[in-house]
């Protein structure tokens, strides 16, 4: 293929320009990682937890935001990353990371089967809390566990307080007993859910996911998204009038801008545009998967 060909698109993704039209839409589809520099800052955080000796108080980190801002995928990512791997001289498996999502509603029992299916245990029948405790240490330890990641933390204020208490307490025990960081993440809900004990909010280091705002960090996001997408001439997303008809269009939350500019590049490829322009970023392109009911609602309004 002639280097110059396609030369707005980052080298590995120039032939797929060439595919048909429908085979780049099936294409844009697809899940796929965008790099972008908040992402890649929690990410070199995480990996550099994972590196931590152990010790009796170990550092632990807090993920937030709003809905929609890729906390979840960044950890999809990073578990990506750190697959178990089995070890061919000593026999066993290693699982340096254990993600769960909290459970709906928040119960010690629940918290350790969700860790011992995350690590491929087979769950006792009719066991007590006491003695699923003991298998999950047990697992854990024979799996060489390093870190263990919670999911949508927020979850555990649908408990009462009482329940809230029991499973925080469970948390820093196993953190404690286990000697590994851990990594929650959730909504800005997830600061109240772990102030409710503070021997183990006192531990948290605090990172936040905000909306994007119209500032280099935006620019390398859609600069990144141009540089991906099988379109077949250069799109105009570095436009100053793009980055903020954007942030109109989504409030800066990640997923939706993600979600509008695969809509406007499949939109691009079937109007044989073969490139995203401000033109095509209008209110129709933006989808209810897009838009919020009060978002819809003030436009119905206006």
């Amino acid at each position: 293929m002639n280097d110059d060909l396609f030369s707005h698109l980052h080298a590995p993704y120039r032939a797929y320009a060439l595919l048909s039209a429908s085979e780049r839409i099936q294409w844009i589809r697809q899940d796929r990682w965008i790099h972008y520099s908040r992402a890649e800052q929690v990410l070199n955080r995480l990996s550099d937890l994972l590196t931590y000796p152990a010790r009796d108080r170990m550092p632990c980190l807090l993920l937030f935001g709003p809905t929609g801002m890729g906390k979840t995928r960044i950890v999809q990512k990073f578990l990506r990353e750190h697959r178990s791997g089995f070890d061919d001289v000593t026999g066993r498996t290693r699982l340096p990371v254990v993600a769960v999502q909290m459970p709906p509603a928040p119960s010690e029992r629940d918290l350790y089967e969700e860790l011992l299916v995350s690590m491929g245990a087979v769950l006792p029948a009719h066991q007590g809390v006491t003695t699923l405790r003991q298998r999950t240490r047990i697992t854990a330890r024979q799996l060489e566990v390093r870190m263990l990641v919670i999911d949508e933390i927020h979850s555990i204020l649908a408990g009462t307080f009482r329940e809230q208490r029991i499973v925080l307490n469970a948390i820093r025990f196993l953190a404690n007993d286990l000697r590994i960081p851990l990594v929650c993440v959730g909504t800005h809900e997830a600061k109240q859910a772990l102030m409710t004990d503070q021997q183990l909010a006192d531990r948290f280091e605090a990172w936040e996911l905000p909306p994007w705002q119209d500032d280099p960090a935006l620019l390398q996001l859609l600069a990144s998204f141009a540089a991906i997408l099988p379109l077949r001439r250069a799109s105009e997303l570095r436009d100053p009038k793009i980055r903020n008809r954007v942030l109109v269009l989504t409030e800066g939350v990640t997923v939706r801008i993600c979600r509008l500019l695969e809509a406007a590049a499949i939109q691009a490829i079937e109007k044989e545009h073969e490139l995203i322009n401000l033109q095509m970023l209008t209110d129709d392109l933006t989808t209810e998967t897009l838009v919020s009911i009060s978002d819809r609602r003030s436009r119905r309004t206006n």
